[in-house]
């Protein structure tokens, strides 16, 4: 077997990417026959489309690629890493070639939907149905992960490495392909049955293909300026709050789930900590709220529920303007975005699974105080696949990643703070963007100072990608520069 270098390997591996994202830009012109009026904007789709085709098609033509040749350490980060930035920047380009936004804007806009962020610089009420279904579609795809969809669509050569290293942790079925395609089923069924149940509560189609898709992938897109608070329906928070709660579990577990494995399911360490979170967060926002910003108890604790499940599943709908909340419940708010949601699902956040092992490691070692020295017991977590028990590295790996995080969200903050806003707007806007949460006070808009933009840019990547990977790239990519090696 000839030995491919490692360079053109990456490389035959993203023309592979390429082609995929060109298909993926052609979604948005089916509108078109719903909305022929907006046949103006065709091009601006299939000019990015066919580059990415084309370029894509001729570097998997000419690109020497081994099959069986393995990927060394590091590159499989840099692959992901680099797939995901031709995503956005093919993706960006529609809102670029038509006028919209400016490149700055656009990127902002393509790296908020493929992160499933939510954050938005367009005037939604304004904006043409082909670009809103456009954010839809990379809400969509940023979901699942683009190395999952290439995996569905071609072969298990795209494999384990680059699976894992996209987020993907957990396994429905032994077989990595079937496994990606039943996750991409389960996915889309999810989606089906949010658009039927909205559109029978009086959702427009259009709105709740946008809605469900927003809500599933915990991306938080609205076709509606007020967001969700626009529809005024109980019926439609109660459902949206539904897709946010399965978008934000693991999809491992959503399999106990189908099967009617529910008291399996619901013994799971992640649901309950996620509903015990749920519990204390809505019953401490219900109360900072009532009387405050909100009169009656039962107002309240209708936007509450909403509020919680949405920052905690990093989703970003809304039924209210954050403008008003006081600082406690801003502080509620963003302890939540903090949080995130479910391992292994289109959630962000430092991850529930990993505050879980942050919490038991604390409650351990307080119990390790008052037992005997040769204490045999060992502290476990109970996961989809069954009961895990836990290792000083799995709980290293918590407490580092939890540390990273944190420091990545005050280097952000500070730039907000240098900027000229006040710590708590600061610190909410780029918990929300580092968290891939979607929520806003009201300082992300259009005209927003570029260096912001580009600050939540940064924000929004490593919260999706989950920082080691884009680390991991950087390293990879610098020590070969440095060494001069292919």
């Amino acid at each position: 077997m000839k030995r491919v270098k490692q360079k053109y390997l990456i490389m035959a591996y993203l023309s592979r990417f390429m082609m995929i994202i060109g298909l993926i830009l052609f979604i948005p012109l089916l509108v078109l026959p719903f909305y022929p009026q907006e046949v103006i904007y065709c091009k601006d789709f299939i000019i990015p489309a066919l580059i990415a085709i084309l370029l894509g098609g001729g570097l998997t033509k000419v690109l020497p690629f081994e099959r069986s040749q393995r990927l060394s350490v590091g590159d499989d980060a840099v692959i992901v890493v680099g797939a995901w930035i031709l995503a956005i920047v093919f993706s960006a380009m529609p809102f670029v070639f038509s006028h919209q936004l400016n490149v700055t804007q656009a990127i902002f806009e393509s790296v908020s939907g493929w992160t499933t962020t939510g954050l938005s610089v367009v005037n939604t009420e304004q904006t043409a149905h082909i670009f809103l279904i456009h954010r839809s579609v990379t809400q969509f795809f940023g979901g699942v992960g683009i190395v999952l969809v290439l995996l569905s669509a071609l072969s298990s050569t795209f494999g384990l490495q680059l699976y894992q290293s996209e987020g993907h942790n957990d396994y429905l079925l032994p077989n990595l392909i079937k496994s990606s395609r039943l996750i991409l089923g389960i996915y889309f069924g999810y989606i089906m049955i949010g658009v039927l149940l909205y559109t029978l509560f009086g959702m427009p189609l259009f709105d709740a293909i946008n809605h469900s898709i927003g809500a599933l992938s915990t991306g938080g897109f609205s076709v509606k300026t007020l967001s969700i608070e626009a529809y005024d329906s109980v019926a439609i928070e109660v459902i949206t709050i539904v897709l946010m709660l399965l978008g934000t579990t693991n999809f491992a577990a959503h399999l106990l789930l189908l099967r009617g494995r529910l008291k399996s399911f619901f013994k799971l360490g992640e649901i309950k900590f996620m509903a015990l979170l749920i519990g204390i967060g809505v019953a401490l926002l219900t109360v900072s709220l009532a009387g405050t910003v909100l009169g009656s108890l039962g107002d309240s604790f209708r936007v509450a529920i909403f509020q919680v499940i949405s920052a905690l599943s990093t989703t970003g709908y809304a039924t209210t303007s954050y403008t008003t909340f006081t600082s406690s419940a801003l502080f509620i708010m963003i302890v939540l975005m903090i949080i995130g949601g479910g391992a292994g699902s289109t959630s962000g956040g430092i991850k529930l699974y990993r505050f879980l092992l942050l919490v038991k490691q604390s409650i351990w070692n307080v119990y390790l105080q008052f037992k005997p020295e040769h204490l045999i017991k060992e502290p476990f977590v109970l996961k989809p696949e069954g009961k895990v028990y836990l290792t000083n590295d799995d709980f290293k790996e918590a407490s580092n990643y939890a540390f990273i995080y944190m420091v990545l969200l005050g280097i952000g903050t500070f730039i907000f703070l240098v900027m000229g806003y006040p710590l708590q707007e600061s610190l909410f806007e780029f918990a929300s963007s580092l968290g891939t949460v979607g929520l806003s006070i009201g300082i992300t808009a259009p005209d927003l100072h570029p260096l912001l933009l580009w600050t939540e840019i940064v924000g929004m990547l490593f919260g999706r990608l989950e920082i080691w990977v884009i680390f991991i790239s950087l390293i990879k990519i610098c020590t070969r520069r440095k060494r001069g090696r292919n």
